[in-house]
């Protein structure tokens, strides 16, 4: 009986991202960027010690659509450690197409190369890909693009919603096409598929989206002709499928790295599988992603604001954490709370990074004193 292929299967890096960071003195990167490199350093430490077969990577390398140089160079450099290792399937995600038509995707320069054991998925195709444990047939549905998929369509006359509903069932049948294909081999068989699939709970993607997402209904990828689903797109790592038994796994890896406080309970990590035909047994690995932490302090009645705000630093750990305290405060208040002494608080504490957000109750509420509505309270936002 031959070996099960093992898959490491990520997605979502965002490269780029630079919120909450500052300038790196020794390479000029930003830190927040630097973190999400150190992430992908996790993943292929992580492949070369399990021995891996089969690395996919499902979809959104970089944070735009048009990455600076600098961004690609440190990418390249890591994809082609990845591919030393095993063969590389590189998704091509929305945050990966090209800005108009006709123009190439941030990641296509692979395949313009010919760069050796990666494969760049930008088509709704399946190949079979031969690895040291054997063959496997590995098919690609890329993020799917509206414009792409109305070409044979005609949409004049018909709401948003016909349209949607009739985009859904073309993209449906494309899946099923794939699905067919699979069905023709004996191999292990894994879906990579970069999209939104109804119900997954989504994350901080919401805020990124580049345009309206086609949502595919689970039927239509919980299909027995596949082994394993590996998905990106929803940062939030999660298993579609995890109460069945009858439909293989379908599996988001959820990004490596958290992007902003939306993702503050998630946990970071990728996904290892071990495929054979007709099983899958998997699990998800958690990387030393950076941490979110948000302090709050209701210090509107403390006569010791100041002193109230340092103790719940001093009781909480934010050592190398992205750190954002919420103070509620009165004007009486705000007039004794020392914010450098609070700032240098948190720096002794170990705060990567800080931002004190000041939330004062409007005087014009306190003198009023009936119902707040229609009042909004005055805040102050700083960064360091």
């Amino acid at each position: 009986m031959p070996e099960p292929i093992r898959v490491l299967h990520f997605a979502d890096l965002h490269i780029g991202v630079e919120s909450y960071g500052r300038t790196d003195p020794d390479t000029g990167l930003s830190t927040r960027v630097i973190d999400f490199l150190r992430r992908l350093d996790e993943v292929a430490e992580a492949a070369r010690q399990r021995d891996a077969d089969l690395i996919i990577f499902a979809g959104d390398a970089f944070q735009t659509r048009t990455p600076n140089p600098t961004y690609q160079r440190e990418f390249a450099h890591r994809i082609l450690d990845l591919s030393a290792i095993a063969p590389v399937v590189l998704l091509v995600g929305n945050h990966d197409l090209p800005p108009a038509v006709m123009k190439a995707s941030s990641i296509e320069i692979y395949d313009t190369l010919n760069v050796p054991n990666v494969w760049v998925a930008g088509d709704y195709d399946g190949r079979i890909i031969e690895t040291k444990r054997g063959p496997v047939f590995v098919a690609a549905a890329p993020y799917p693009i509206r414009a792409r998929l109305m070409e044979d369509e005609r949409t004049q006359g018909k709401t948003i919603r016909e349209v949607d509903e009739q985009l859904q069932l073309t993209l449906a049948r494309m899946l099923d096409d794939l699905a067919e294909q699979a069905d023709a081999h004996a191999s292990p068989r894994i879906l990579t598929g970069h999209f939104t699939v109804s119900g997954a709970a989504l994350g901080s993607e919401q805020n990124i989206m580049l345009g309206r997402d086609i949502a595919v209904q689970i039927a239509d990828i919980a299909d027995d002709r596949w082994d394993y689903i590996a998905l990106g797109h929803i940062h939030r790592h999660q298993n579609l499928t995890r109460d069945r038994a009858d439909v293989p796994p379908v599996v988001y890896a959820g990004s490596l790295e958290r992007i902003d406080f939306g993702e503050e309970r998630d946990v970071k990590g990728y996904c290892w599988a071990e495929v054979s035909r007709g099983r899958a047994v998997w699990e998800f690995v958690p990387v030393a992603a950076r941490r979110f932490v948000t302090l709050a302090a209701d210090l509107r009645r403390s006569p010791q604001p100041t002193q109230d705000a340092v103790a719940l630093i001093e009781a909480s750990n934010v050592r190398d954490a992205v750190v954002r305290m919420i103070v509620q405060l009165t004007p009486e208040t705000q007039a004794s709370f020392n914010e450098p002494l609070v700032r240098e608080s948190l720096r002794r504490a170990g705060a990567f990074y800080q931002a004190i957000r000041k939330e004062v109750e409007s005087l014009e509420r306190a003198r009023l004193g009936g119902s707040p509505e229609g009042l909004r309270p005055r805040s102050c936002s700083t960064a360091t």
